[in-house]
């Protein structure tokens, strides 16, 4: 239960569906709602489990992604401030197991509401229905995003893209493991050295120690574009 008037008022800001709503909702919502603080890199959810709550994220980064037979893995999207979860919502309103795996890429705090809520407010609130089936249909892009990535474009030019795509001042580089980026695009780790490797010579980056530095934007940006 979350009963600070102070809290409530932030809550509504950043979930614009408690604006949307009517005062039910505002109360069972502030009745159901209970806040948490996760880690950084504390799980969220592992596959298989059954989902007992949707969380709703107020702070902080959680990614949902899929882990292979071979130890490899792929990100399917991020949740953010103001967003939630759309494949915990459908596993709740479907009654399955989780399909993937969820952590936490940040420090996250979120407010969790019991499955038997979600599924109720769906059929008593219009706010609530737009909420899910807004997010439903931006990770349904997302996910089909992925998929055209994976099976249709080169690595290299997934990887030209990526690194434009994180990094927003040339001047900062981006502190990430050649690992990590494996794990976001699904690929082997030895795939990104590679290949970054590649970049690093022809003068478009500079690779350090953890840490990637882009030479020339313009260049990778054009690279990302090839066929």
């Amino acid at each position: 239960m979350i009963t600070d008037k102070a809290r409530q008022q932030s809550l509504h800001e950043i979930f614009a569906f408690l604006e949307a709503g009517d005062d039910s909702l505002h109360e069972r919502f502030m009745q159901s709602a209970s806040l948490v603080k996760l880690e950084k890199d504390q799980y969220v959810c592992h596959e298989g489990r059954v989902c007992s709550h949707l969380a709703l994220i107020i702070r902080g980064s959680a990614k949902v992604f899929k882990l292979g037979e071979n130890g490899r893995q792929i990100t399917l999207y991020r949740v953010g401030p103001g967003e939630s979860c759309i494949l915990t919502a459908s596993c709740i309103l479907s009654d399955q197991p989780f399909p993937a795996c969820a952590v936490c890429e940040t420090e996250t705090e979120a407010v969790v509401i019991p499955a038997s809520e979600v599924r109720a407010w769906l059929t008593d609130s219009s706010a609530w229905r737009d909420y899910l089936f807004g997010l439903l249909s931006r990770r349904l892009s997302n996910i089909i995003s992925v998929i055209e990535e994976v099976v249709f474009r080169r690595m290299d030019r997934r990887i030209a893209a990526y690194l434009c795509q994180n990094v927003s001042d040339p001047e900062t580089p981006l502190h990430t493991t050649h690992q990590e980026i494996a794990s976001d695009l699904g690929t082997s780790r030895e795939v990104v050295s590679r290949i970054l490797k590649d970049f690093d010579g022809s003068g478009l980056i500079h690779a350090g120690r953890g840490t990637i530095s882009l030479l020339n934007r313009d260049g990778l940006t054009e690279k990302s574009r090839e066929l």
